[in-house]
């Protein structure tokens, strides 16, 4: 994969290969593709696969292998398109990006106070350690005990994690010793409660490290300081 951010054509071309072999048959295209991909993990079957699978949701069976079914009513984003998004993730990170394979807690060790981490693990209300999107899930104790090390060296982070929908809450919030700041995103009805015909809506939550709240509120305090130097009214 480090290979195809720093040259993108190659990836980019065995997309549109793939692209074109299926027309004639999609959807035994597909299973072919999927079968290779479990046997080789080779990273154009799986980004095949990303683009034709139901909802772009991942999903694997008990031996960690893609399981999901194709969409039937799309053929992927065309190569042209695919070509583009390749070019342009490439353009922002080739040459300084680091792609690993690591327990996540390995990974956070290595953040330094200089370094701002996001982290969207699995939630909580829809994952558990035999869920099908997910070859395992993340221990809530473990997790909180990771935020704990982060914030004793003041490193700046987000947690994308559980939130709400209507008045059922999914999952634990994270405690209040973490001290950290509670961004409500509200994402819209959900795709549940449409398909029940209810108006439920979706909030997602969004949570600022000490650190980051901090420096955000310094940037602000200066920003403001400027307004008033200018001599603008506030």
């Amino acid at each position: 994969m480090g290979d195809d951010l720093n040259s993108p054509d190659e990836i980019a071309q065995q997309y549109e290969a793939l692209w074109k072999d299926q027309l004639p048959n999609p959807r035994a295209f597909y299973d072919e593709i999927r079968d290779e991909f479990n046997a080789t993990a080779r990273p154009d079957c799986f980004l095949y696969l990303l683009v034709r699978c139901v909802k772009g949701s991942v999903r694997y069976n008990a031996n960690g292998e893609f399981n999901q079914s194709p969409d039937n009513r799309r053929r992927g984003a065309l190569p042209k398109t695919m070509r583009e998004m390749i070019f342009g993730a490439s353009y922002l990170l080739k040459g300084k990006t680091t792609l690993t394979s690591q327990n996540y807690r390995d990974v956070l060790l290595k953040a330094t106070k200089d370094d701002w981490v996001y982290m969207d693990p699995p939630y909580q209300g829809v994952c558990g350690n035999r869920d099908s999107r997910y070859l395992t899930g993340v221990q809530f104790c473990e997790f909180v005990e990771a935020l704990e090390r982060l914030n004793g060296r003041q490193v700046r982070y987000i947690v994308s994690y559980d939130g709400r929908t209507g008045s059922k809450v999914h999952g634990k919030p994270l405690p209040s010793h973490l001290e950290l700041t509670l961004v409500e995103i509200h994402a819209g009805r959900s795709s549940q409660a449409t398909l029940l015909g209810r108006d439920d809506m979706t909030v997602e939550s969004l949570y600022l490290s000490p650190a980051l709240t901090a420096e955000i509120a310094r940037r602000e305090g200066r920003r403001w300081g400027e307004i008033r130097d200018d001599g603008e009214e506030l």
